[in-house]
């Protein structure tokens, strides 16, 4: 006997389309608070990555969660000659929000055929910038982690998470703390009818701590999660 087939991911051609599949699926006030409440994106956010194969929905299979927005991110590792590890601390969005990271590495979500290390090769690109130079040294085995989304608020998300390991070799300051300019963000430019505006990473805070500083920071982070 066959096991059964995956789900397929859902399609939307249009805006209006994917607001009235929502609206029927998640609490009455999800998405009210998309775009509005500090720190989440818009439903644009949410078309636009669907029509770009950032991410897909499909029919979740727990059946508390009526359907899961299903990622797959590139996790870098960046490291300096001390060993440490980059982490973005927070990011300024285009609505003038200041949003918290918890201490997180560099990472991108994956583009439909794009491995890993690809993906991690334009995070640096785009996030770090053109004159950075990492050495990319190789990937793990994915892991997965299941949770509401914190951009979508009520969208149970899927983060499928292929960490990739790399050093820095030039281009930006090798300890404590410094900013970048986004470069790869160009939803705002971006028109769909009714769809008022996209909220993009403008700038993002970087800096290099031991790992003894991330795994606190990540336990920080579940406990927060687990409050909400």
């Amino acid at each position: 006997m066959r096991p059964p087939s995956p789900p397929r991911p859902l399609a939307f051609t249009t805006l209006d389309s994917l607001a009235a599949f929502l609206g029927t699926r998640l609490p009455a006030t999800a998405l009210a608070s998309w775009g509005t409440v500090p720190g989440t994106k818009s439903l644009l956010n949410l078309f636009l990555e669907l029509s770009q194969g950032d991410c897909v929905l499909v029919p979740a299979e727990p059946p508390q969660h009526p359907v899961v927005r299903a990622v797959h991110v590139a996790t870098v590792r960046v490291r300096n000659r001390r060993g440490e590890l980059l982490v973005e601390t927070r990011q300024l969005l285009s609505d003038g929000t200041l949003r918290a990271r918890g201490a997180r590495p560099l990472s991108e979500k994956m583009r439909p055929g794009e491995t890993p290390e690809a993906a991690a090769a334009r995070a640096v690109r785009e996030e770090l910038g053109e004159r950075v130079l990492v050495r990319i040294l190789g990937g793990t085995e994915p892991r997965v982690e299941e949770r509401e989304s914190l951009s979508y608020p009520g969208l149970y998300a899927r983060y499928v998470l292929h960490a990739v390991d790399a050093e820095l070799v030039d281009g930006v300051l090798d300890e404590g703390e410094f900013e970048t300019e986004e470069a790869g963000e160009h939803e705002d430019e971006v028109e769909v009818e009714g769809g008022g505006g996209a909220i993009t990473v403008k700038r993002h805070y970087w800096k290099w701590v031991d790992d003894n500083e991330v795994a606190g920071a990540a336990d920080g982070e579940r406990q927060l999660q687990s409050a909400h």
